[in-house]
C-alpha cells in the first residue's frame, strides 16, 4: 500500500508541476514595455507652504 502511495504522490507532484509551468509560462509571455513612452515626463512645480488666515467679518 506504501507504494500505491508513492507512486501517487509522485504523480500528483507531476501535475501540479505540469500546471505550474502552464501557469508560468502565459505570465511570461507578455511584453516588458521598456520601449514605450511614459505618460508623465516631468515633474510638478515645488509645493509652497501654504497659508492659513483667519476669516475676518
Amino acid at each position: 500500500m506504501s507504494e500505491d502511495k508513492a507512486v501517487s504522490s509522485d504523480e500528483m507532484k507531476r501535475k501540479f508541476r505540469e500546471a505550474l509551468d502552464k501557469k508560468n509560462a502565459q505570465s511570461r509571455g507578455g511584453e516588458a514595455h521598456l520601449d514605450g513612452d511614459s505618460a508623465v515626463h516631468g515633474t510638478h512645480a515645488p509645493q509652497m507652504k501654504r497659508e492659513f488666515r483667519r476669516k475676518s467679518g
